[in-house]
């Protein structure tokens, strides 16, 4: 049945995240196939994913997910979130027949770039912590230097910001505070590690004490979704399909700000 599915003119990819973040995700995704049945999920009733312990994380994902795939059979799942990427890869692809594009802190492409050889992994705390995260460095940063910076607040701002709440320049200044070094070696590139950080990158670049290269792998994320699917048939009708695990209707500024997305309104799971 999967592959019926994989080789389907329209094909349906999900997209899932903790929260709102995997929409930078999507909007690639949209943007390089417009043949694409796509499904935006997000597990907004246990957000943010990074106050989980990693049990906890693995079993919530496997189980919303199992309920998904079910659901909206789909040909293939991106995991639109770096902290659940780094645990719950394994275990999906174990249980599941179709693939599933993961979402990794992009050293490689950052020291590959960097000039001055000293970049920033903006990332949650869970990311920064993960042995994923450093074994990447190890492999491909070594003529680098990585500070890797993790923020609980950014996430949470990010998601506020979306929905109209708010989020001042003093509080997002002091979150990427700390990934600009200048001890000899100046910062000069930061990965934005986190789905949700890219819904900041223009407040980002405003606040920023100088200009650096911002990596978002969001393009890289969605051409590794054209390369596993079919080539691309004729444009899909009909919007983007979004569901909330919490049930909560969006409100008037989240409600438009999904609508620029692509996204219909939403339906709880």
């Amino acid at each position: 049945m999967q592959d019926s599915l994989a080789t389907s003119v329209n094909p349906t990819v999900l997209v899932f995240d903790s929260g709102l973040g995997g929409l930078t995700v999507l909007r690639e995704i949209s943007a390089l196939r417009r043949n694409l049945k796509l499904v935006y999920a997000a597990d907004d009733a246990v957000f943010p994913y990074g106050r989980l312990e990693d049990d906890a994380l693995i079993a919530r994902v496997s189980s919303v997910m199992d309920e998904l795939i079910a659901r909206y059979r789909p040909a293939l799942a991106v995991i639109a979130c770096n902290t659940a990427s780094t645990l719950t890869l394994p275990v999906l692809r174990a249980k599941h027949a179709i693939p599933f594009v993961g979402t990794v802190p992009a050293i490689k492409p950052a020291c590959a770039q960097s000039k001055t050889k000293r970049i920033s992994v903006l990332a949650t705390p869970g990311t920064v912590k993960r042995d994923y995260t450093r074994a990447l460095i190890e492999e491909f940063a070594s003529d680098c230097v990585v500070d890797l910076v993790g923020s609980p607040w950014l996430a949470p701002l990010a998601e506020a910001h979306l929905r109209g709440e708010g989020a001042t320049d003093e509080e997002i200044a002091k979150e990427i505070a700390p990934a600009f070094r200048d001890d000899g070696a100046k910062t000069d590139t930061v990965v934005l590690a986190c789905t949700h950080y890219p819904l900041l990158l223009e407040r980002f670049k405003a606040l920023a004490p100088w200009p650096v290269a911002w990596i978002d792998p969001a393009a890289a994320i969605a051409r590794r979704v054209a390369s596993l699917l079919p080539p691309q048939g004729q444009p899909a009708k009909g919007p983007v399909s979004a569901y909330f695990t919490s049930g909560k209707a969006p409100g008037p500024a989240l409600a438009a700000a999904l609508q620029s997305f692509g996204i219909e309104p939403v339906t709880a799971i």
